[in-house]
């Protein structure tokens, strides 16, 4: 079953949902000259529209205020970032849109750089569709094949209504090591998403042939409002990616506990942002016939292959 079929069962699925699924595989891992990947273990619109001002909250520009939430903002490979999406950086929950273009930044620049790695990111509306079916087997067709994966990237979200678009309060993140059968969920409001990631973790189980030995890792940094979960899950997929699993040697084991890390919400908020603004600037410095023909907030500068 494709993957828009699948999702389009489920009515006033997630906004992302008519986007194309991820690459079955996006590379990385440390590379090295064996087969075996590293172990896991757990331990516990306008150029710079936007600047931050001296309280750390980014401002909005008059030429921006033009723009409608719902106005394109930036269509980096699969993934189109509204003004929306753009707004949720200054201070709100971040969406599933948020989410994705996080996942394909970090596929597109950090994960190519180790091509002969296999860590997956699956998208927020593929693990919102394995949490809410009830037989994982039927997605087999419409997922990527995680059977080859060494590593799996799960962002989890609360929502229990397929028929709420955007539904759900909270956001956490599940990585599961395929070689180990070990699956670690950080919840920066734990123990609130557990239910969820355990059942995305036995519904994972089941797509991968075996079970996954499940631990709810209680050191995670907690958050210290009600609106980072989704920045606290995008800092702690890249610290655990970059910092963790690509900084070894294959066969090597890596500590994935992030006790006594410490989270910036408010600057990761920023670098996301500045990600952002530089990629539409690159965008719309091209030169490409795409994104010369097109003009205004109905298209929007592109990054990417068509």
């Amino acid at each position: 079953m494709p993957f828009r079929d699948a999702i389009r069962e489920m009515s006033g699925f997630h906004r992302d949902e008519v986007t194309t699924p991820n690459p079955p595989i996006a590379s990385s891992v440390p590379v090295s000259s064996s087969s075996s990947p590293p172990r896991s273990s757990g331990g516990g619109r306008g150029m710079m529209d936007r600047m931050a001002d001296a309280g750390g909250n980014l401002r909005l520009r008059r030429n921006e205020m033009k723009l409608r939430p719902e106005d394109p903002y930036l269509s980096y490979y699969d993934v189109c970032v509204t003004k929306e999406d753009i707004d949720c950086l200054k201070g709100d929950w971040l969406t599933d849109n948020n989410i994705s273009f996080w996942e394909e930044y970090l596929e597109h620049e950090e994960l190519l750089k180790h091509p002969n790695n296999k860590v997956m990111l699956l998208r927020p509306s593929m693990v919102f569709l394995l949490k809410n079916t009830k037989d994982p087997l039927t997605l087999e067709s419409a997922l990527p094949d995680v059977k080859k994966a060494s590593h799996i990237f799960l962002p989890i979200n609360d929502c229990r209504n397929p028929s709420i678009a955007e539904g759900g309060t909270h956001w956490s993140l599940l990585v599961v090591g395929v070689s180990d059968r070990v699956a670690f969920h950080y919840d920066s409001l734990s123990p609130a998403n557990c239910g969820e990631a355990r059942e995305v973790c036995k519904k994972l189980g089941v797509l991968l042939g075996f079970s996954l030995q499940f631990s709810d890792l209680e050191d995670t940094p907690q958050q210290d409002n009600g609106s980072d979960c989704g920045v606290h899950v995008c800092w702690a997929m890249k610290h655990l990616l970059v910092k963790r699993l690509l900084a070894v040697e294959r066969e090597k084991e890596v500590q994935m506990s992030l006790r006594g890390k410490r989270v910036d919400a408010t600057g990761s908020r920023k670098d996301m942002f500045k990600i952002c603004e530089g990629l539409r600037k690159k965008a719309s410095r091209s030169s490409s016939p795409r994104t010369s023909k097109h003009d205004g907030k109905d298209s929007p500068p592109r990054i990417g292959d068509d």
